[in-house]
């Protein structure tokens, strides 16, 4: 089995959960997970943490200018949002018959 990196944890946040940025400048504000990156612990999520970025023109994009580019939040300042009651959860793991699920510790729903 092949060992953790120094810095890799475990993520219990999977592509498409629904969160919610809990520091930052765009506290408050929620998204679906785009993507996740486990060997530096950090996520995606679509349409927030966008920020400005300058390029000159070159072969591939003809055009320079300020573009809008989507950064990665670390995954420790997001919190799963609650299916029922739409508020920051944790996430736990329990088995059901024989499979094992994740479940909003908040309300208890599966998710």
């Amino acid at each position: 089995m092949k060992q953790p990196t120094k810095y890799q944890t475990k993520c219990r946040l999977k592509k498409g959960d629904e969160v919610i940025i809990t520091t930052g400048r765009d506290k408050g504000q929620s998204g679906k997970i785009d993507k996740v990156d486990l060997k530096k612990n950090r996520i995606y999520i679509s349409g927030l943490n966008i920020y400005k970025r300058h390029t000159k023109p070159s072969m591939a994009e003809q055009e320079g200018g300020i573009q809008d580019k989507a950064m990665s939040v670390h995954v420790s300042n997001v919190a799963l949002l609650d299916p029922k009651k739409k508020q920051p959860t944790r996430i736990g793991y329990k088995i059901e018959g024989d499979q094992k699920v994740r479940y909003a510790k908040l309300s208890g729903s599966i998710i």
